[in-house]
């Protein structure tokens, strides 16, 4: 048995959403601040073992729609790690350690995939950061088409400088999400 849990079920509650802003429209939706909590200790005694993106971007078209027309998802790519990092590795709640396991190795262990560590001859799946680099959640710098976050105007560090996948650097790039501009 194994279970996952989202950097939005971590780290927002249905308190905190905003019926005004589409961003909060997510499937499974927030639940209650006890909810939250309860899922923040299954990560902290281990019965959590994944923390997983759950992207899902949308134009900001359909996010305008309203709360009640507009699709479900956000962004998580782009904002999972600052986040984490941010509010539960630097407050001290869990180790860096044991949030890049379970974003990486333990995914990778689970659905057998080649990844998730560094050996000779595995697939060279690597995001360099830059521990110290603080910055705003800004939608406007995002590489994905979607912009649909509640993060938005969250302080964050850990940024990502660079991102490798199977050896080849796909961020930053020369083109959206590594592809080579024509």
């Amino acid at each position: 048995v194994s279970c996952e849990v989202t950097p939005h079920h971590l780290l927002l509650a249905d308190q905190d959403i905003d019926l005004e802003d589409a961003d909060y429209k997510m499937n499974p939706p927030l639940r209650s601040e006890a909810d939250r909590l309860a899922m923040l200790e299954g990560v902290l005694d281990g019965s959590i073992d994944i923390i997983a993106t759950d992207h899902a971007p949308h134009h900001v078209e359909e996010k305008a729609r309203g709360f009640a027309e507009a699709p479900f998802g956000i962004v998580g790519l782009e904002t999972c790690f600052p986040l984490l990092y941010t509010y539960l590795v630097l407050e001290g709640l869990i180790s860096l350690e044991r949030l890049v396991e379970m974003l990486t190795l333990k995914p990778a262990s689970l659905f057998n995939l080649d990844t998730g560590v560094l050996e000779p001859g595995r697939d060279a799946d690597i995001t360099i950061i830059d521990p110290e680099a603080g910055f705003v959640i800004d939608v406007e710098e995002f590489s994905s088409l979607g912009k649909n976050t509640p993060f938005k105007g969250y302080q964050c560090k850990g940024k990502i400088i660079r991102t490798f996948v199977q050896g080849k650097e796909v961020y930053p790039g020369e083109g959206r999400n590594g592809v080579e501009k024509e």
